[in-house]
């Protein structure tokens, strides 16, 4: 199948870079960019998009300590 695909100049340099670097095709590039955004998720990518797995930001704040209060939240915001 062909398929025709305007692309903005940065990207499209992006592209060519790429290919450059990895020496394929640019058709190449572009059905390995397709298959990794269409491939099943898998179940472990399945638990870092739940909202309170991993929700640690980092910054010091105790997540732990508001567990309770943050539930709360987000469970009134799904109603």
């Amino acid at each position: 199948m062909t398929l025709t695909v305007r692309l903005p100049d940065k990207l499209e340099q992006q592209l060519a870079e790429y290919c450059t670097t990895y020496r394929v095709t640019r058709s190449e590039a572009v059905k390995r960019a397709l298959q990794d955004l269409l491939k099943p998720e898998t179940p472990d990518q399945s638990r870092v998009d739940h909202p309170f797995i991993g929700c640690d930001k980092g910054d010091g704040s105790d997540v732990s300590g508001n567990i309770k209060r943050l539930l709360r939240e987000r469970f009134r915001k799904n109603r």
